[in-house]
């Protein structure tokens, strides 16, 4: 729902406008400003504001301040942005650059705007030049070789916070993968300090990206232990949407495991944080474990809680064609 800025005259007592514009209709309404009223102010009680039928009666107003709490990376990514593209022919050089750990993009610009990179011998100044990973690239007189690109899959045990340092000092998924290899690796979303599960690293900044676009929206699966059985009515609230503080949530499917009421399948593609836990406990129920077994088309099969392994080809190139 688009809502219209409102404005006013900017004089005390006169009329304000407001205008609100649904997709395909606009519709002006006047509101009086009583008395001696100044602008911007709040409208005295005894009416109620106007509802709009497509709001939920019972959506709660949130402050910004209170979604940045909660919302992933992946929510405030603009639905716009393209997602990316994979091609191993060739790459920009101010990426290949970037990849190689030489600077950041921008600063890539600057440098070959002013001649100081060169392909195979030959000085490039040329925006958005292209080069193939058997071109000779040189920053100066340094030759510049590209960063193997690194995924590495985790089964994070309790205890550690998924990011990349921590000013407290508490334990990190960083120190779990330090000698997974020699390049810098990133991690991939968020996980509460004790869930365990799956979590993903790389240094592909592509796949990162992809990984948390809205329009991918990365299947992950959990094993959730709950205080007492759940209802199928509590089931079916879920999979309709619940309203959390951060605006309505989806969930994509939920299985009793193995018949037990307790203990349930949850199934979801939403990017927000700890949103499996905060919808249940909204329906009155205690989280007492969670485990993520499935991330992206992932497995944990064979990976023992703690330790971490490196993607196979076949499933490096699943994740870039799906």
């Amino acid at each position: 729902m688009n809502k219209g800025r409102g404005g006013n005259s900017g004089k005390p007592g006169s009329a304000g406008k407001t205008t609100r514009t649904s997709r395909g209709t606009s519709k002006a309404t006047t509101r009086t400003a009583s008395a001696g009223s100044k602008p911007g102010s709040k409208p005295k009680s005894g009416g109620s504001a106007p509802t709009s039928k497509n709001e939920h009666p019972n959506k709660k107003n949130v402050t910004d301040r209170d979604k940045r709490k909660y919302i992933d990376y992946k929510q405030k990514v603009k639905k716009g942005d393209p997602m990316p593209k994979f091609s191993d022919d060739s790459i920009r050089l101010n990426k290949y650059l970037s990849n190689a750990g030489v600077c950041s993009r921008r600063e890539a610009d600057v440098f070959i705007a002013n001649g100081i990179v060169s392909v195979n011998g030959e000085i490039v100044t040329e925006m958005g030049y292209r080069v193939k990973l058997t071109d000779i690239v040189k920053y100066g007189d340094e030759s510049v070789s590209p960063a193997t690109k690194r995924y590495v899959l985790l089964n994070k045990p309790k205890g550690f916070i998924t990011a990349f340092d921590d000013a407290l000092g508490r334990k990190t998924v960083m120190s779990l993968v330090k000698k997974a290899c020699k390049e810098q690796l990133y991690p991939v979303g968020r996980m509460e300090k004790e869930a365990t599960g799956l979590f993903f690293f790389t240094n592909d900044g592509d796949m990162m990206k992809k990984l948390i676009h809205p329009q991918y929206k990365a299947k992950k699966m959990y094993h959730i232990e709950i205080d007492k059985p759940m209802s199928k009515e509590d089931t079916e609230k879920m999979i309709g949407g619940i309203d959390l503080e951060d605006g309505r949530t989806f969930f994509d499917k939920i299985e009793y495991v193995k018949g037990n009421a307790r203990e349930l399948g949850i199934e979801l593609t939403s990017g927000k944080n700890s949103v499996a836990r905060r919808a249940l406990e909204s329906l009155g129920y205690k989280v007492h474990r969670a485990d993520r077994v499935q991330y992206a088309g992932l497995s944990k099969k064979d990976l023992p809680r703690g330790n971490f392994r490196h993607l196979s080809e076949s499933e490096i190139n699943f994740l870039k064609m799906s």
